[in-house]
């Protein structure tokens, strides 16, 4: 006879159900281009042999994440053919029956069952006292941060993405090297890097910790590293396991000579330093500058308006471009800085590892550190900081914080991704929900200690309000709506990106100052 559930287990499954039901209400929204770059993938895989997959060219949404997620949507694909046949011609382009949104908007979310298993499995890890109740427990805030988390909802149930199932995989590997199951967590990360490669940002923090806290078997008295430890069968056996699955996702394709051919879809240099509109890092922050320079120079005649470069970076363009005045950056500069962004993190871990949640704090860097610094930096990657980051922010009170300043920032900075008007009051009603809970929890929580935001980081934060208005009401009426209409998504970019910053200061504080054996803290 199954034992009954617990209050814990009914409270999860009850959110996962709530937060089901949600999306499906979600179904008719408003969909962006990547709802058709999806079914493009979905019918050229279906419909053309493998060694077409990474040349087919038919729509300008051509084939650009790794193998195994190719594979994934081959799989759907035969699925797909029940709902809608129509929708597997590789020639139709911009096809969306009814029965085609229904098929793919109800992938994304049956998808997402491997998110709220991993999201089980985080619980599991946490420490917390027995007897609290359930509302002050940060299993259940975290399984609300998680499974109700605004950015997810947004950009997987509205704008369309997988990020849901992917993020899935993600946390359940973090679960497992919490869980010293460090072989699976290698293989779960080997996969999702194989399903999507903008896990490469965080791939650092997995290399190093698993080489010093899982080859090297043991550690000296003050925490520093013992080599005479060092396991050759640990390391061989990692190594076999990230190979072969490197070698099942692109074994195929190296065997056909397609190699260069797949790697010019996954890394296109072409693109520009900035995605469509800025995403709010260090770029947006240099870019603006540059504007004012070239602003100031034209002003007082310093510089010549007729050969300054076309500002094609306010247009939503992805092509290359130069700056007015400051240095054009290339890949290789934004590869400089995002490596030694991250590296004080790296030699942290490596020197005083600090235990999964030392890797944890890590990961986290390298995610934020990578969407700094990073070359053609998609807006929505700052959830690869975020989500990982919820977990610490349920146990330590400085990462709270933290937590609140990015993930209020970060959610924000998402909303140009929705800029219909029928979706203006969902987004804003969700954000306002996300956002009260996650300060009242958190407050809770960590009752002790007075306010979890000094006055400053409450003021800035208060600040998205007059920004939001300005934006979206305000702005519009006015005669630069014309004129100048990149105006509004450049201030929410730049706004945004002094919290980012801000935020991956205080993290790198954090990280830094944090005691090598770290205490439970006390949240009552």
């Amino acid at each position: 006879m199954a034992a009954p559930m617990t209050n814990d287990q009914s409270c999860f499954f009850a959110l996962a159900l709530g937060v089901s039901f949600l999306k499906c209400l979600l179904i008719n929204a408003y969909h962006s281009t990547d709802f058709e770059v999806h079914r493009n993938w979905l019918a050229l895989t279906h419909s053309l042999p493998v060694p077409q997959w990474y040349y087919e060219a038919t729509s300008e949404w051509t084939l650009d994440y790794p193998p195994l997620f190719a594979w994934f949507e081959y799989g759907l694909s035969h699925i797909a053919w029940f709902f809608d046949k129509e929708m597997l011609v590789v020639q139709n382009l911009n096809y969306a029956s009814p029965a085609t949104i229904l098929f793919q908007r109800l992938s994304v979310i049956v998808a997402d069952v491997v998110f709220f298993y991993a999201v089980k499995e985080c619980c599991k890890c946490l420490r917390e006292d027995k007897g609290k109740d359930l509302l002050g427990k940060p299993s259940f805030i975290l399984t609300v941060l998680l499974l109700w988390n605004f950015g997810l909802l947004i950009v997987d149930h509205i704008h369309f993405q997988y990020n849901g199932f992917l993020f899935g995989v993600l946390l359940l590997s973090i679960a497992r090297h919490f869980q010293n199951r460090h072989f699976e967590g290698a293989l779960l990360f080997s996969v999702l890097f194989n399903l999507k490669h903008i896990y490469l940002y965080i791939a650092p923090a997995y290399g190093i910790y698993l080489l010093r806290c899982f080859c090297f078997t043991q550690s000296n008295a003050d925490g520093s590293l013992q080599w005479r430890s060092f396991s050759v069968v640990r390391l061989v056996t990692l190594g076999t396991i990230v190979l072969s699955t490197f070698a099942v996702s692109f074994g195929p394709f190296i065997a056909l000579g397609q190699l260069p051919q797949v790697l010019s879809r996954l890394f296109p240099f072409k693109r520009g330093l900035c995605h469509a509109y800025w995403a709010p890092n260090i770029w947006a922050l240099y870019n603006i500058a540059d504007k004012a320079f070239s602003i100031l120079g034209v002003k007082f005649k310093l510089l010549d308006i007729n050969k300054l470069p076309k500002a094609s970076m306010t247009g939503g363009l992805v092509q290359e471009f130069q700056h007015s005045v400051l240095p054009s950056v290339s890949p290789l500069a934004t590869l400089v800085c995002t490596l030694l962004s991250i590296l004080p993190a790296l030699f942290r871990i490596w020197h005083r590892p600090n235990g999964a949640r030392g890797f944890l704090r890590c990961l986290v860097i390298c995610a934020l550190g990578s969407f700094m610094f990073g070359w053609h930096v998609h807006e929505k990657a700052i959830l690869m900081a975020i989500l990982p980051l919820s977990l610490l922010a349920v146990e330590s009170r400085e990462e709270a914080r933290i937590f609140l300043i990015l993930s209020i920032t970060g959610h924000y900075s998402l909303f140009p991704l929705l800029f219909t008007t029928q979706e203006l009051p969902i987004k804003i009603f969700l954000m306002l929900l996300f956002t009260i809970f996650s300060l009242t929890s958190l407050k809770t929580l960590f009752r002790k200690g007075g306010a979890l935001l000094n006055p400053l980081e409450a003021t800035y934060l208060l600040g998205l309000i007059p920004l939001e208005l300005i934006c979206e009401f305000v702005y519009p009426l006015t005669v630069w709506q014309k004129t100048f209409p990149f105006l509004p998504l450049m201030l929410t970019s730049v706004y945004c990106a002094l919290g980012v910053t801000y935020a991956f200061i205080r993290l790198y504080i954090s990280l830094l100052t944090c005691s090598d054996n770290t205490k439970k803290i006390k949240t009552q």
